[in-house]
């Protein structure tokens, strides 16, 4: 799924990867390679060499200056229009042009094999922060940096989950035990509440999980006293998305503007690739 250099980024980095780069001939051949298999109209593709960090100092992911990638770049390029194009991408044929980072391309995360990638464990990851709930047969994860609920959203898909749903007094009670784990001194954002998995799609009150369920059919659905509220601190259209208070009660919480620990669910059966990643 094509995307911007700054969500692709965010996305491997999910996943435990980086967003590849032709660090050397051999990562070159792989990438050109996997970008062959693509079926669509896009000729080009991300790489991890940007200068996002420091204007016109273009560096690697993993901090290999420019200088010392070995880039062949297409016709009139890097031409750098409007002083704007701050991310290389890579052409079909392997060569390099400079291109704005706020533009959607497909990417390729990539990390190195290790003998810890030859295992899955119960919740069928390598992720070691998942662990298997027997009361409710799903595997849960409590990131304890906070983002915003749409951000933490797409790292629990990265992950091959979704933040977490709540279908019952069992899975709250399953919910409120694991945060319990967690003081709020152990974690890095304000840690009253936690994002979990229901928004309200639009329709401001209505409230559905990230499956599209009604969250007064999926279970669970009771509030904390006063909430929701709709509060518009942090962002001004108001608080869309779905949040959890150590308490279990639900409370409604911004989408964005506002970072804060959120809950992952998957199934033990969702197995996520640990080799190269093909966006």
């Amino acid at each position: 799924m094509p995307a911007t250099f700054y969500d692709a980024f965010m996305m491997c980095n999910a996943e435990g990867a980086v967003l590849a780069s032709p660090l050397n001939d051999y990562l070159k051949k792989a990438m050109v390679s996997l970008h062959k298999k693509i079926i669509g109209e896009y000729s080009a593709f991300y790489t991890g060499i940007h200068s996002v960090v420091s204007k016109g100092a273009f560096a690697s992911i993993e901090g290999t200056p420019i200088s010392k990638i070995d880039l062949e770049w297409a016709s009139y390029e890097p031409d750098n229009i409007n002083d704007k194009e701050n991310c290389i991408v890579m052409l079909r044929n392997g060569t390099a042009a400079d291109v704005p980072c706020n533009e959607t391309y497909p990417y390729i995360c990539y990390k190195k094999k290790t003998a810890r990638m030859t295992f899955t464990n119960e919740c069928g990851t390598v992720d070691e922060e998942y662990t298997l709930d027997s009361r409710t047969g799903s595997c849960y994860k409590l990131h304890r940096v906070g983002y915003t609920w749409k951000r933490a959203n797409m790292i629990c898909q990265a992950e091959g989950g979704h933040l977490a749903i709540v279908n019952s007094n069992t899975e709250v009670q399953v919910l409120k035990d694991l945060m319990a784990k967690y003081p709020p001194e152990v974690i890095s954002s304000p840690a009253q509440h936690f994002s979990i998995g229901f928004h309200d799609w639009g329709e401001n009150g209505v409230w559905f999980t990230v499956h599209g369920q009604p969250l007064n059919e999926s279970g669970y659905s009771t509030f904390a006293k006063g909430q929701p509220d709709n509060a518009t601190t942090y962002d001004s259209s108001g608080s869309h998305c779905g949040g959890i208070y150590r308490t279990g009660l639900l409370d409604d919480v911004w989408c964005t503007g506002r970072n804060i620990p959120f809950i992952c669910e998957k199934s033990p059966d969702s197995l996520i690739a640990t080799d190269f990643k093909y966006k």
